[in-house]
């Protein structure tokens, strides 16, 4: 696992949405214009040219008042990584980052990764060829992979200006998350670190001011026995046994256009 991780801590949020204007500039992703949905917020929800939302949920709080319970909503960058295990092309791979990528040349746009998403994060855009003929891509938040590889940091955490998200080393910031989490507590008794361990943790951790159904995010979520099943056995088995059949069908070949130019006079006649 990388020793680097991205930390979210959603009790220093203002809403100010700059991380997604980041992330748009950076990537290049177009404007996607919504209806109004009678809320502050902007959008509904991370799509294929949106990949990261800042979700608002207004909360009463132990005095009778309201909070804003705000949450910076991307790719979590899991490390047992669902739609990796679901992807039938090796089009999705962990980088020497921990981030979780996917490979365009290789993506067919089946959308199995969307389908087995954890987070619902994964989502297929569509593109159009030279001819005019429509095809699919699955796309989501790098962690601004290309950014790493140059020493930056992602572009959302450089546009924060409340250190609501910090990137950096995995030993400090969970123990930097452990001292925050101390001080909210009596704020916010439900406050908790999200790094779930069922999946064997994520490269963007949170600290959430209330349990995680709260902002959307599974309990315990788990990689189901039937990925796992595919992925790491099912599949490999089967590539070894296509190979195997495919280089006995070549053998056959070879061997029998050798015979028939050995003895050209065989082939489907009788010899007295």
């Amino acid at each position: 696992m990388a020793d680097y991780i991205k930390f979210v801590d959603v009790t220093k949020c203002d809403g100010c949405r700059a991380c997604m204007v980041a992330c748009k500039n950076w990537n290049d992703l177009p404007a996607e214009f919504e209806d109004f949905q009678g809320s502050y917020q902007s959008h509904e929800k991370i799509t294929a040219n949106t990949w990261n939302v800042l979700t608002f949920n207004e909360q009463e709080n132990s005095d009778g008042d309201f909070d804003w319970l705000f949450r910076h909503s991307s790719c979590l960058h899991c490390v047992q990584a669902a739609c990796e295990k679901a992807c039938p092309e090796d089009a999705i791979s962990h980088t020497e980052f921990g981030s979780v990528v996917i490979d365009a040349d290789k993506c067919v746009g089946c959308g199995y990764c969307v389908q087995n998403c954890t987070f619902d994060v994964v989502k297929l855009a569509t593109y159009q060829d030279k001819n005019g003929k429509e095809y699919k891509k699955a796309q989501k938040c790098t962690l601004c992979t290309d950014r790493l590889e140059q020493g930056l940091q992602p572009a959302c955490v450089t546009a924060c200006h409340t250190e609501c998200l910090i990137y950096g080393d995995k030993a400090e910031i969970l123990a930097e998350a452990e001292k925050r989490l101390a001080n909210i507590k009596e704020r916010y008794p439900n406050a908790n670190i999200y790094n779930p361990q069922g999946i064997d943790g994520t490269m963007t951790v949170y600290l959430l001011a209330d349990k995680p159904a709260v902002y959307g995010l599974p309990e315990d979520p788990k990689i189901p026995l039937s990925q796992v099943v595919w992925k790491d056995y099912a599949q490999p088995i089967g590539k070894a046994m296509l190979g195997a059949t495919t280089m006995a069908v070549i053998g056959a070949v070879i061997s029998n256009s050798f015979l028939k130019k050995k003895d050209p006079e065989q082939g489907g006649h009788d010899h007295d």
